[in-house]
């Protein structure tokens, strides 16, 4: 089987861990059609080599889909998915980013979460997985971005 995330292994090597952004665990959990297995194998792959992280703005998108705080622990275990705060430079770093993305003519419906989530990732030397790629590239380059080398097929 094609690996999701080619070179992983050596993709890896100057980050501390992987920051998995709330799209592909709600792809995992609502068993999305179109995206599930790709994040599922991506998970699973990532999982074999480093840390699996998240942060307060991750569980609060992700828990949109639980109606109890026990059901969304019980999805995004602590004894798989490192918890970590937001980091205050990264606050700066995503208004920074943020206002970049503004003056570059972006849209108002992109969210200042996306920019922190983007902003954790550089700061705290951590990968990111995601499938929305292109922002997160262009906001934060230094970020090694783990994302799907092609869109998926319906």
């Amino acid at each position: 089987m094609t690996p999701a995330i080619p070179g992983l292994e050596a993709r890896l090597r100057a980050c501390r861990g992987v920051l998995v952004d709330s799209n592909v665990l709600l792809d995992v959990a609502t068993n999305d059609p179109r995206w599930g297995d790709w994040s599922a194998r991506a998970l699973a792959e990532v999982a074999g080599y480093t840390a699996l992280i998240i942060n307060p703005l991750i569980y609060a998108e992700v828990s949109i889909g639980y109606t109890t705080i026990e059901a969304l622990d019980a999805a995004l275990p602590a004894t798989l998915y490192r918890r970590e705060p937001l980091p205050w430079e990264a606050g700066f770093l995503a208004g920074k980013s943020f206002l970049q993305y503004r003056r570059r003519g972006g849209l108002r419906t992109a969210s200042l979460p996306d920019f922190y989530i983007g902003a954790h990732a550089a700061i705290g030397r951590l990968a990111l997985l995601t499938r929305d790629a292109a922002r997160y590239r262009s906001y934060f380059p230094t970020v090694e971005i783990l994302a799907p080398a092609k869109p998926a097929v319906c």
